[in-house]
């Protein structure tokens, strides 16, 4: 162990520049095609780069390999979990539940306020079931179609659903990454939840704002006029009733009785099949183009939407669009990316380099706002490198809780600012587990919907000057030595 060289600040940045510089040519060169596999290439030749660098640095191969296992491992729940999303996609579309919600929302949903609805129904779903992925794999795929029906640009739309989804998912007590924060910190739930009104609730107020705003100058002139047909459409290709409600509603109810991810998104897909029989027979014949029993067309249809592509045909090209879906295979892409990804995250772990550009972050912090600021960076710098939000909350809040017990600051003001740094952004990067996947469900290039992402944007900076402004920053109050001492 002896002869292990600690690397240099600008050694340990090498790979990171790499990536940076390489995956900024991708998306020149490639634009929406860089999640097929040219930006797998690349983090997998950074972490290449990344392990030369630390067997040079002494590092046995063996310790780099047990890294990358590891990383793999905890980034697995998320891979299955995008995998059955993939299913449920499938199900819910031949099952007609994708197009009721589209049919009824836009029957409800005024255009002006397509915006701010999908941000306050996006975030109402989400703080019940304490699931982003799960509220945007549903409700946000929905949201979605009726928002390019009225031909709304599909990053503004992409941004608002989002922009809810993590709103409802930072402030659930159902949520793992709200349960993880204050556990990582050293406070309670419920203490983290409301000191986190003091950043979270101006960040969305702005970011609905901004979404109102923008609604009321959208001009839908010429959107309004198509919405008929795209309705009649719908009527004609599905049946349509408010009993397939029951689907979403179904799997709702069991996401907030707690069920893991993975038995609740199975039994929504299950759910999903089992109407798509009984309520689209149609349909399941024309997916299965198989001349048999209904039951062996049920099978086929059933199977074919879990694991590959539906493609419906509706006679109208706007809604043929929206009716599409590649089951799990469709994913693949998104898990090679993960993989990839948590291949680099851990090279740079084993070699040290995360833990040294870390250490240099740290020794610039002088002021509170200064504190808050570093560990927002390095809660961003870890979904960049580790792609992974739970990596960007749990190593910033090892690495900083000493120096906020230090400076006299309660530890909710960590496990607030782990979440206002880790949790919002983690969407926010393309081969982050969550940019990646939400990109693939939405599909959406995360790019695309970066810019219009208003509250995760406008979160992290609020907490920053909250910090320098040394707003309602809670510090541990010094005990007083009794009278008689």
């Amino acid at each position: 162990m002896s002869n292990i060289k600690k690397p240099s600040l600008f050694v340990s940045l090498l790979p990171v520049i790499f990536l940076i510089v390489f995956l900024t040519a991708n998306v020149l060169i490639f634009r929406d095609s860089t999640l097929e596999g040219s930006n797998q290439i690349i983090l997998l030749l950074a972490a290449s780069l990344a392990s030369l660098i630390a067997f040079h640095h002494k590092i046995k191969w063996n310790k780099i390999s047990e890294s990358i296992i590891m990383n793999i491992g905890k980034a697995m729940p998320a891979m299955l979990i995008l995998l059955l999303i993939g299913s449920l996609a499938g199900t819910w579309l031949i099952s007609g539940v994708v197009p009721a919600m589209i049919f009824y929302g836009l029957k409800i949903i005024h255009p002006k306020v397509f915006l701010v609805t999908a941000v306050i129904v996006s975030g109402l779903v989400s703080l019940a079931t304490g699931s982003s992925w799960s509220t945007i794999a549903t409700i946000g795929v929905a949201l979605l179609g009726i928002g390019k029906a009225l031909d709304i640009h599909e990053g503004l739309i992409a941004g608002a659903i989002i922009s809810g989804a993590y709103f409802g998912d930072k402030m659930s007590p159902l949520s793992d990454t709200t349960n993880l924060a204050p556990a990582v910190a050293g406070t309670d739930l419920f203490t983290h939840i409301r000191y986190m009104v003091i950043t979270t609730g101006p960040s969305i107020t702005l970011a609905v704002l901004i979404f109102l705003v923008t609604g009321f100058m959208y001009n839908y002139n010429n959107n309004i006029s198509h919405i008929e047909g795209v309705l009649s459409t719908i009527e004609n290709n599905f049946y349509i009733s408010p009993v397939l409600m029951l689907v979403p509603a179904i799997l709702i109810i069991v996401i907030v009785k707690k069920v893991p991810p993975l038995p609740s998104l199975m039994i929504g897909t299950l759910l999903g099949g089992f109407f798509a029989i009984i309520f689209q027979p149609q349909l399941v014949k024309n997916i299965a183009s198989y001349d048999a029993a209904y039951f062996v067309q049920s099978y086929k249809a059933f199977m074919q939407a879990m694991f590959g592509e539906v493609n419906i045909d509706t006679g109208n090209a706007v809604v043929s669009e929206l009716f599409s879906t590649g089951g799990m295979k469709g994913m693949l892409n998104t898990v090679w990316l993960i993989l990839s990804a948590m291949v680099f995250g851990g090279s740079m772990e084993a070699g040290g380099f995360l833990s040294r550009i870390t250490e240099a972050i740290i020794s610039r912090v002088k002021s509170t706002g200064s504190l808050i600021m570093s560990t927002i960076i390095t809660s961003i710098f870890f979904n960049v490198t580790a792609s992974d939000q739970y990596i960007s909350i749990v190593v910033p809040g090892r690495m900083y809780a000493d120096i906020y017990k230090k400076r006299g600051l309660k530890p909710e003001v960590l496990s607030r600012t782990l979440e206002d740094g880790g949790t919002l952004t983690s969407v926010l990067i393309p081969w982050n587990t969550c940019g990646a996947t939400q990109s693939k469900v939405l599909g959406v290039s995360t790019w695309t919907y970066l810019p219009y992402c208003f509250f995760n944007l406008i979160n992290p900076v609020v907490a920053i000057v909250m910090g320098y402004l040394n707003y309602k920053i809670r510090k541990v109050e010094p005990v007083k030595e009794s009278a008689d001492k």
